[in-house]
C-alpha cells in the first residue's frame, strides 16, 4: 500500500470520512439556519464557513465511527447528520416565522393583507408588516448575539448526539410539537391587535345599523388601517420581552432535541 507522510491510503480515506461526517451536519445547519442560511449570503460563503467551523472543532470532537466509504451504513450516517442539522435549523427558522405569522394575522385584520412584498431573505412574498417584523427580529437576534449562542448549542450537539447515535421517534415528535407551539406563540403576539380591531369592527357594525344612510365602508377601511397602525406602534414596546422569551424557549428546545 502506498504511503504518504507515513499514512496509508486507507488511513487517509478514514481521516477524510471522519472529517466529512461532522461537515455534513454543520453545512446542513448553515444552509437552513436564520442569518447564516439567508439567500443574501452566497453559497460559497456558507461552504467556507462550514469548512472553517468543522476544522476548528474537529480536534475536540468525539471519535468518529469507522465506516466504509460509499457503503449503505455511511449513507445512513450522512442522512442522520443532515436530519440533525436541518432539525436544529428548523427550530430557529420557526422562531423567526412566529413573528412573520403574527404580522400576517395582524395585516389581515387591519386590511393590509394585499400590501405584500418579496422577502429577500427567504425568497417568498409576505405582507409589509411581516417583513417589518422579520427585519426587526433579525436585528434583535444579531444584536443579542443569538447567532453565537445558537452556534455554541449546535456544536454541543456533537457531544449529546455523537455521530453514529441513532435518532429515535422522540426527535421527530419534538420537532412536530415545536410547530404547534410556534402557532400558539404567533397568535399570542397578534392577540392585542386582533382584539382591538375586533372591537373597532363591532363599533362600526353598530354605527352602520344605527345610521344606515352613512356609507360606513368609505370611512371604515381608512379608519381600520389608521387604528391598526397605531395599535402596532403601541405594541412595539412588548416586542423585545417577547422575543427574549421565545428565543430562550427556542434555545431550550435545541438542548432538549439533543
Amino acid at each position: 500500500m502506498e504511503q504518504a507522510f507515513g499514512l496509508s491510503v486507507i488511513d487517509i480515506g478514514n481521516m477524510v470520512s471522519a472529517f466529512l461526517l461532522p461537515l455534513t451536519r454543520i453545512s446542513s445547519f448553515f444552509l437552513a439556519a436564520p442569518v447564516f442560511g439567508a439567500q443574501l449570503v452566497p453559497s460559497r460563503i456558507k461552504l467556507i464557513l462550514s469548512v472553517v467551523v468543522t476544522a476548528v472543532i474537529f480536534p475536540v470532537l468525539p471519535e468518529m465511527p469507522a465506516v466504509d466509504n460509499l457503503s449503505p451504513a455511511t449513507m445512513t450516517l450522512i442522512a442522520q447528520q443532515i436530519l440533525i442539522g436541518l432539525g436544529m435549523a428548523f427550530i430557529l427558522q420557526m422562531l423567526m416565522q412566529v413573528f412573520v405569522m403574527a404580522g400576517q394575522i395582524a395585516a389581515m385584520q387591519i386590511g393590509l393583507g394585499f400590501a405584500s412584498m418579496m422577502d429577500p431573505v427567504n425568497g417568498v412574498s409576505v405582507t409589509v408588516i411581516s417583513q417589518f417584523h422579520l427585519m426587526l427580529i433579525t436585528l434583535l437576534y444579531v444584536s443579542m448575539n443569538g447567532h453565537l449562542a445558537t452556534l455554541q448549542i449546535f456544536i454541543e450537539s456533537f457531544i449529546a448526539i455523537p455521530v453514529g447515535a441513532e435518532l429515535g421517534a422522540d426527535f421527530f415528535w419534538k420537532l412536530a410539537s415545536w410547530m404547534s407551539w410556534c402557532l400558539g406563540a404567533a397568535l399570542l403576539i397578534s392577540l392585542p391587535a386582533v382584539t382591538a380591531l375586533l372591537l373597532v369592527n363591532g363599533a362600526l357594525g353598530i354605527v352602520s345599523r344605527a345610521a344606515p344612510q352613512l356609507n360606513i365602508f368609505s370611512i371604515g377601511f381608512p379608519m381600520m388601517v389608521l387604528l391598526g397602525l397605531i395599535i402596532l406602534w403601541a405594541s412595539m414596546m412588548g416586542v423585545m420581552p417577547q422575543f427574549q422569551r421565545f428565543s430562550e424557549e427556542a434555545l431550550l428546545m435545541m438542548r432538549q432535541l439533543q
